[in-house]
């Protein structure tokens, strides 16, 4: 498969999107289900984006930046892998074996930028001093750039270089043993994803529902859409039922029986 130079232009312009959001965390571009799917877009097989998203969403649901602790890099690792498992007509295992190396190449290139970028933080301090915030904005607008071309310039090369019988044959090379270990170690980490995020929400009065959800999941041929409007329902019942959504309407009830009963004496 060749690609365009239509798609190649929106392919970096996704990358730089991803890049720039890594760094953000504002819009979240840099997910793997919102990268993912854009460049299977620009593509022309959206199918596989979101797929390869999906998968590769539930690696990366427990990676966060916590303070200057940086978790590996989901933009690379969505947008290149991506790249190849569509140009190559790749299935998502083998997604999931070019991602974890690329997710940790991401990472080392982000503590690249950041020191890089440490020279811009001092440069806009000596601006500060003399009142120029127009030259304070673009100082930071290039360091961001820094972190847009950090996820473009691998894309680019990459979309250049994907279809080619080189690119092709390594990916051929890969032993079935790399990408099932791959595979299985990256179960696990959609484990641990689950079950940090389950902590950090962890309610004892919601937990039957969950283990609900597990057993209904595994009892039944209910597909996903089935399953989460079915939640969405529990939740809706659960809401109505619970006293603490419902305290205006108690109130509202005693206040009238208070009334008739004063009426009545």
């Amino acid at each position: 498969m060749e690609l365009s130079t239509l798609q190649i232009v929106l392919v970096f312009i996704v990358a730089c999107i991803s890049g720039m959001g890594s760094i953000l965390d504002e819009w979240q571009t840099h997910r793997p289900l919102i990268a993912c799917t854009l460049i299977g877009l620009v593509l022309g097989d959206l199918e596989t984006g979101v797929m390869v998203g999906g998968a590769l969403e539930l690696l990366a649901l427990g990676w966060m930046n916590i303070g200057a602790a940086l978790a590996p890099d989901a933009a690379l690792a969505s947008v290149v892998s991506t790249i190849l498992v569509i140009v190559n007509k790749q299935d998502v295992t083998t997604a999931i074996g070019i991602a974890i190396p690329l997710a940790i190449a991401g990472q080392v290139l982000t503590y690249v930028v950041r020191a890089i970028t440490v020279g811009f933080q001092h440069a806009a301090d000596k601006v500060v001093e003399s009142g120029d915030l127009n030259k304070l904005d673009w100082i930071h607008r290039s360091a961001l750039l820094l972190q847009a071309m950090r996820i473009a310039i691998p894309a680019l090369i990459v979309a250049l270089t994907a279809g080619t019988d080189s690119v092709q044959a390594m990916l051929d090379s890969i032993h079935p043993v790399i990408t099932t270990g791959l595979k299985i170690a990256g179960g696990f980490i959609a484990i641990v994803g689950y079950a940090m995020v389950v902590n950090m929400i962890r309610a004892g009065h919601l937990m039957p529902f969950f283990y609900a959800g597990f057993i209904i999941a595994g009892f039944t041929s209910f597909n996903l859409v089935a399953l989460g409007g079915l939640g969405l329902i529990l939740a809706i019942v659960y809401i109505q039922l619970h006293p603490k959504y419902n305290q205006s309407k108690q109130v509202v009830q005693v206040q009238a029986t208070n009334d008739l009963d004063n009426r009545l004496d």
